[in-house]
């Protein structure tokens, strides 16, 4: 079986498009032009161009040689957090500014979490002169502070989401109201491989930059392009489907998805959606998806604001039924201490998110010549107030 989407954008049983009858040209529009143009030698060239001189790609594959002596095991780091803006999500939202400008679109939408998708949008409509509208819950407005200051300082126009739990899912509806109310000269840059087809096909193409380099520098470092294990953090999804992209079908790979939490799976307080999901449609895709008994969504919760979405997207809850990843639980406890673990070991203030994926050193067990690939996918400078007040620093 293949675990990449089909041409009705199904991922096994999860996806789709279900969406409103209003949006249904703009998505239809994506969905015939998105494998023709960015396809396009022309299109290509832009990217890759973008993403060597202005990201700063590729990024090193960095061997951790304290974390690889402490759990006796080859233990590499994919360093996302070296990006420009500071983390893995601006691979995207420069292959979809390519995407928008091409369609003729002037007015950029997007919604954020943690702030790192707003910031990488903010800074590609900058570079493009495009207006841009980002959409925040409350609560993230908040404790992201640094990052609002940076998309304002970039140009973009932030706009509080004050419904639900004020947070990502609310972020995203209200982005999804703006584009059924401005259809014709609006894109929505979707910052995860959530959504309607075709954005989780699109987006885990734009990121798979982040799988194909990690073969390339492996079989430099190695000797050999497939690792033991990949891991990553999971909320959407995207860092972790950059980074198990081209090794979906290589079955000698082990996936391992990492999913926040929070106080504690059963908590009542997390947003572990394999563990807590059921079949849904949230968003314009049928996924897992953390829900009430009578369909209605429950609020999850992290202290890390970019995995505190009650979904996963389709391509990860496919994984996950089908158990070609395997997914594990780590609680914001967990995830705070290897932040400082990780800071004081390899001298890397990792994002709370990434954090998380470190957590499963101490789940699992290695084997010596095992060679373990982590994704670093966003540095911390944006967690620093959440660092702070958690540890009194």
């Amino acid at each position: 079986m293949s675990y990449n989407v089909n041409e009705k954008g199904y991922y096994g049983e999860f996806g789709g498009a279900f969406i409103p009858e209003m949006l249904y040209p703009n998505v239809e529009e994506l969905r015939q032009n998105y494998l023709k143009i960015t396809a396009e030698p022309e299109f290509q060239e832009e990217f890759d161009a973008l993403l060597k001189e202005y990201v700063g790609r590729p990024t090193p594959l960095y061997f951790a040689k304290r974390l690889s002596e402490e759990y006796n095991t080859k233990i590499y780091l994919k360093r996302e957090d070296l990006c420009h803006t500071g983390a893995h999500k601006v691979n995207n939202t420069i292959g979809q500014i390519l995407l928008a400008k091409r369609l003729g679109k002037k007015r950029i939408i997007a919604e954020t979490g943690a702030g790192q998708h707003g910031v990488a949008t903010a800074t590609v409509c900058a570079l493009m002169g495009l207006e841009c509208i980002v959409y925040m819950g409350e609560v993230d407005i908040k404790r992201q502070a640094p990052n609002v200051a940076r998309m304002k300082m970039l140009g973009a126009e932030v706009r509080p989401a004050k419904s639900g739990s004020k947070t990502l899912k609310d972020a995203t509806n209200e982005a999804i109201r703006d584009w059924i109310n401005n259809p014709v000269d609006t894109y929505y840059i979707i910052g995860s491989v959530v959504g309607p087809h075709p954005y989780p096909d699109m987006v885990a193409r734009f990121q798979s930059v982040i799988s194909k380099e990690i073969k390339e520098q492996l079989l430099e470092k190695e000797g050999k392009e497939n690792p033991d294990y990949v891991i990553a953090c999971v909320g959407g999804g995207s860092n972790a489907a950059g980074t198990y992209y081209h090794f979906l079908d290589e079955k000698e790979v082990n996936i391992i998805a990492v999913e926040a939490a929070g106080l504690g799976v059963d908590s009542g307080e997390s947003a572990a959606t394999s563990a807590l999901g059921k079949i849904g449609v949230i968003h314009g895709s049928k996924t897992l998806l953390m829900q009430t008994n009578d369909g209605q969504i429950t609020e999850p919760y992290s202290i890390s604001a970019g995995l505190d979405y009650p979904g996963v997207g389709p391509m990860h809850a496919n994984l996950y039924t089908t158990g070609r990843a395997q997914f594990i639980s780590i609680t914001d406890a967990q995830a705070m201490d290897w932040g400082i673990k990780l800071s004081k070991m390899e001298g890397l203030i990792p994002a709370i998110e990434s954090a998380h994926a470190f957590a499963v050193l101490d789940e699992m067990k290695f084997k010596k010549d095992d060679i373990v690939v982590i994704n670093l996918s966003g540095r911390g400078d944006k967690d620093l107030n959440t660092y702070i007040d958690y540890f009194k620093l």
